[in-house]
C-alpha cells in the first residue's frame, strides 16, 4: 500500500509540476504590449506630413497670386482697350500685342502721310 500511495503522490508531483512548468512558459510568451502611438517614428511622420502640406500650401498659394496679377492685368487692358475704342481722339489706337493705348502726336502723323 505504501507503493501505490508513493506512486500516486510521485504521480500528483509530476502533474503539478508539468503544470506549473506549462504556466510559466505561457506566461512568458504571451505579452501583452499596448502603445499610444505616440512614437518617436510617428512623431517624425506627422512632422514630414505637416512640412509638405506647407509647402503644397505655398506653392498653390503662389500660383493662385500669379493667377490673380495675371486677371487683374487683362482686366486694366479690358477696360483701357474700351476706354480707348471710345475715346474721340483720331491720334489714338489701341495696339493688341503690348495690351496699351497709343496716342500718336499730330507732328509725326504728318511726316508719315509726307513719305
Amino acid at each position: 500500500m505504501t507503493t501505490l500511495s508513493k506512486r500516486l503522490c510521485l504521480t500528483a508531483l509530476l502533474a503539478l509540476s508539468t503544470f506549473t512548468f506549462a504556466a510559466a512558459a505561457t506566461a512568458e510568451t504571451s505579452k501583452l504590449i499596448i502603445e499610444s502611438g505616440d512614437s518617436a517614428q510617428s512623431r517624425q511622420n506627422a512632422a514630414m506630413d505637416k512640412e509638405q502640406w506647407n509647402d503644397t500650401r505655398s506653392l498653390r498659394q503662389k500660383v493662385n497670386k500669379r493667377a490673380e496679377k495675371e486677371w487683374d492685368k487683362e482686366d486694366v487692358a479690358f477696360d483701357a482697350r474700351d476706354k480707348c475704342q471710345q475715346s474721340a481722339n483720331v491720334n489714338a489706337y489701341w495696339e493688341p500685342n503690348t495690351l496699351r493705348w497709343i496716342v500718336v502726336p499730330a507732328a509725326r502723323l504728318h511726316l508719315n502721310l509726307a513719305e
